[in-house]
C-alpha cells in the first residue's frame, strides 16, 4: 500500500505460526479420515449430510482415503508455501495450490446452498447442527488462513 510522499507501508502476517496451525488442522482432519477409511465409525455418524433420516451418500474406504491424501497434500501444500520443509514443490505449485485450497474451503464454508454450509435449506439434523457450530465456520477459518499464507508466503 502506497502512502503520500512515496512512504510504503506493507502489513506483515506472521507467515509460520499461522501456515503450522492451518496445516496442523489439516493434517488432524487427514488423520480422522484415515480412521474412517481403514474402518473407525467413531464420530462418522455426524459427518454426512442427511435426507429423511438417512445419508445422502455413503462413502467407501477408498473415497475416504482420496478426501484423506487430498488433506494431507493441502497440508503440505500451505508448509510449502510458508517456506517449511524440502523445496520438493516448485514456488508457483505452491503458490497456486494454496490458493486453491482456500477458494475450495472457502467454497466448502459457503455450501451447496442445501444440505451444507452457511446458507444451507435444511437443518434441524444431526450434520446440520455440527456443521452449523463447527464445519463450516472451521472450513471458513482455514480458507482464511490459508488464503492469508498463500498471499504472504515465500
Amino acid at each position: 500500500m502506497i502512502l503520500g510522499r512515496g512512504r510504503v507501508v506493507t502489513f506483515m502476517i506472521p507467515v509460520a505460526p499461522l501456515a503450522w496451525l492451518v496445516a496442523a488442522v489439516l493434517a488432524a482432519l487427514a488423520a480422522v479420515h484415515l480412521y474412517w477409511a481403514l474402518g473407525g465409525r467413531r464420530g462418522a455418524n455426524g459427518a454426512i449430510p442427511e435426507r429423511d433420516g438417512q445419508p445422502l451418500f455413503r462413502p467407501g474406504p477408498g473415497a475416504t482415503l482420496v478426501v484423506a491424501g487430498l488433506l494431507a497434500v493441502a497440508s503440505a501444500l500451505v508448509l510449502a508455501r510458508a517456506g517449511w520443509g524440502p523445496d520438493v514443490v516448485p514456488p508457483v505449485v505452491s503458490r497456486w495450490g494454496t490458493w486453491g485450497v482456500a477458494v475450495v474451503l472457502t467454497a466448502r464454508a459457503v455450501g451447496d446452498f442445501n444440505y451444507l454450509g452457511f446458507f444451507k435449506r435444511r437443518r434441524g439434523t444431526r450434520f446440520a447442527r455440527l456443521d452449523a457450530r463447527f464445519y463450516s465456520p472451521l472450513a471458513l477459518g482455514l480458507g482464511i488462513g490459508t488464503a492469508l499464507v498463500a498471499w504472504a508466503g515465500r
